[in-house]
């Protein structure tokens, strides 16, 4: 069905197309000599300019040109007018680089919606002169009909052609459109007044120097609203660019990092479909789709192969010539396309395409914009990796630190119990107090490897964190602690709640709970205030009592010969993840235990992962 309606889409544009060119050759052919052919040459120049800078209006941008057509109409005859009208759009279509269709299709649909209007005027012309009409009137209401039977006929034909097209034509689309021509309309319905009112004063020759003065406000307006426009399309892009990338930054990376992608690379690069692959451990893996892309997205080694070999971004411009070795990821109506490599010290580590319907699409700035953005996603990911395999190494010393004390504690006991009860066998019937005391060191030291094992089992059993969010985790602490002291604990969440690394919730809720430890067991509180802040630049947790306090100074000597979470591991695990520790607190005023951890970082692996990693 899709394919059906774009091919009555093509076959109702060819027949516009075949029908205006014609009307354009026809009009060739009965031209005559100009009587001014430098005031039609300089109408000619101010159509062309207006046509290639367009004036930005109400939800829109539109060509001016009507008001000089008309001017062409009245003094050279629609063939002159035909001709210049065409020629103006085709060499502004040409220059903006447009597919040949529509450099074809345009031109004749112009030409031919302005001959459907003027075909009608000499009807209503005819009805005005026997109303016996002011001159200046009469004029004012023959180029409002010809005006408004232009914009009608060309919607029309616009309306036709995108409601037989597949693509979605919805109503909010066709409001804002008529909004656009209507706007344009009444521009030039307020000119064309002007035209007759200034035209009935002028008492002398309308010469070329005349007819410069009156259209170059016109054509300096549109020119100067144009280049005003472009520049804020321009600062509005590069704004759009800066928000992508430091919300991407901000993000680096969750689960879900790739959503800022989704919601505003649309808005910053018009781009109806894209995709994103992303090198993993040698393996290529189809991260992210938005748009018109297929529901199934299986490629070739070969085609891995073409994209590690890319260093800079390629454009493919028709997808009937070439679209790429990733085309058939994407719906067959859409035509162009940038692949555009993630590229790290000379290594592709990933591959961003962005296609869009209408074949050779893509300018020089859209391909800097999706670049620009291609690197700073190539960043993200290195960064990425690099913290992943921090985190990886971390889990690996912490198991090594775990076996190298069964190693040291429980396995040496063991041995030393096993020789000393083998010992007691040998001399149990010759001396029954020595085999005694031999057993009852034996069973001493058993009971203390059991003791080392339950922690060392403790140790490895999945870290709360891991089984559900740092606040839930936080949350699940405290009511367990009110349940069993009766503690008054409040817990405040401020912000929206994120998913952080293994690592970060790890420390994060180590430093919870040893520092509510503290508030309960030594400083005697009666009321602690927890605190776990989401802001723009870091995550804060703040743990507050009301207890007796300490000296800082004294805890530190201490928390040396302690093997236990204290002070001094409070700090080490805090800059294992560049976060910052900061303990206020003197005899007699409470206590504040305060870590404050950057976004950078912060983000990282699924609960998947986590457990994984873990085990």
């Amino acid at each position: 069905m899709k394919q059906k309606r774009e091919r009555y889409a093509k076959l109702f544009m060819n027949s516009v197309t075949l029908i205006g060119w014609m009307l354009i050759l026809f009009s060739f052919v009965k031209l005559e000599h100009p009587g001014e052919p430098v005031v039609l040459a300089l109408l000619f120049i101010f159509l062309l300019v207006s046509e290639y800078y367009p004036m930005p209006v109400w939800r829109g941008h539109t060509a001016i040109t009507f008001p000089v057509v008309y001017v062409l109409f009245l003094l050279y005859g629609f063939s002159y007018t035909a001709l210049a009208y065409a020629g103006a759009v085709l060499i502004v279509n040409f220059l903006h680089r447009r597919p040949l269709r529509t450099v074809l299709f345009n031109p004749a649909q112009l030409v031919l919606s302005f001959y459907g209007a003027s075909a009608m005027l000499p009807f209503v012309e005819s009805i005005l002169e026997k109303l016996a009409l002011e001159p200046i009137f009469q004029g004012i209401l023959s180029y409002f009909f010809l005006l408004a039977m232009y914009v009608i006929i060309n919607n029309l034909i616009v309306d036709l052609v995108l409601l037989i097209r597949p693509q979605p034509y919805s109503f909010q689309f066709w409001k804002q459109k008529s909004l656009t021509e209507l706007n344009s309309a009444a521009i030039s319905l307020v000119y064309g007044i002007t035209l007759y009112v200034v035209g009935s004063q002028n008492r002398g020759e309308i010469d070329v120097f005349a007819y410069f003065f009156f259209f170059s406000p016109l054509v300096g307006i549109s020119l100067l609203s144009a280049t005003i426009a472009r520049l804020k399309r321009e600062k509005n892009r590069l704004k759009l660019l800066f928000s992508i990338t430091s919300e991407l930054n901000q993000m680096l990376p969750s689960q879900d990092w790739l959503s800022a992608l989704k919601g505003s690379f649309n808005e910053l690069i018009g781009a109806e479909a894209s995709i994103l692959w992303i090198k993993k451990e040698g393996d290529w893996e189809l991260s992210f789709k938005d748009g018109r892309t297929q529901s199934e997205c299986g490629l070739l080694t070969d085609a891995f192969a073409e994209f590690e070999g890319m260093r800079r971004p390629v454009i493919y411009n028709d997808r009937r010539k070439d679209g790429g070795a990733a085309a058939s990821c994407f719906e067959e109506d859409v035509k162009a396309f940038v692949y555009s490599p993630l590229v790290i010290e000379n290594e592709t580590i990933g591959m961003f395409i962005v296609a869009r319907s209408r074949t050779k699409s893509f300018e020089d700035h859209d391909v800097q914009s999706i670049a620009t953005l291609s690197n700073q996603l190539a960043v993200i990911i290195k960064t990425r990796m690099l913290f992943t395999e921090k985190e990886k190494r971390i889990v690996l010393e912490e198991r090594n630190r775990i076996a190298r004390d069964i190693h040291d504690g429980v396995a040496q006991t063991l041995a030393g119990a096993v020789m000393k009860l083998e010992t007691a066998g040998k001399k149990f019937s010759k001396n029954p107090e020595e085999t005694r005391k031999l057993v009852d060191e034996s069973v001493l030291g058993l009971r203390e490897s059991l003791k080392e094992v339950r922690e060392s089992i403790y140790a490895l059993r999945p870290y709360p964190t891991q089984k559900a969010t740092l606040a839930e985790a936080i949350l699940r602490k405290i009511e367990a602690v009110q349940k069993e002291y009766g503690q008054t604990i409040q817990f405040e969440i401020r912000g929206k709640e994120q998913e952080l690394s293994p690592m970060v919730e790890k420390v994060l809720f180590d430093t919870f709970q040893e520092s509510l430890h503290n508030a309960i067991k030594h400083s005697q509180a009666t009321k602690v205030e927890v605190l776990l802040s989401y802001q723009s630049e870091h995550i804060l947790l703040k743990i507050k009592d009301d207890g007796k306090g300490f000296s800082l100074f004294q805890a530190m000597l201490k928390a040396r010969n302690q093997p236990h979470f204290g002070i001094l591991q409070m700090n080490d695990a805090a800059e294992k993840i560049n976060a910052s520790l900061q303990i206020d607190s003197k005899e007699g005023s409470g206590t504040e235990v305060s870590i404050t951890v950057p976004r950078m970082g912060i983000e990282g692996e699924s609960k998947h992962d986590q457990a994984h990693a873990s085990g």
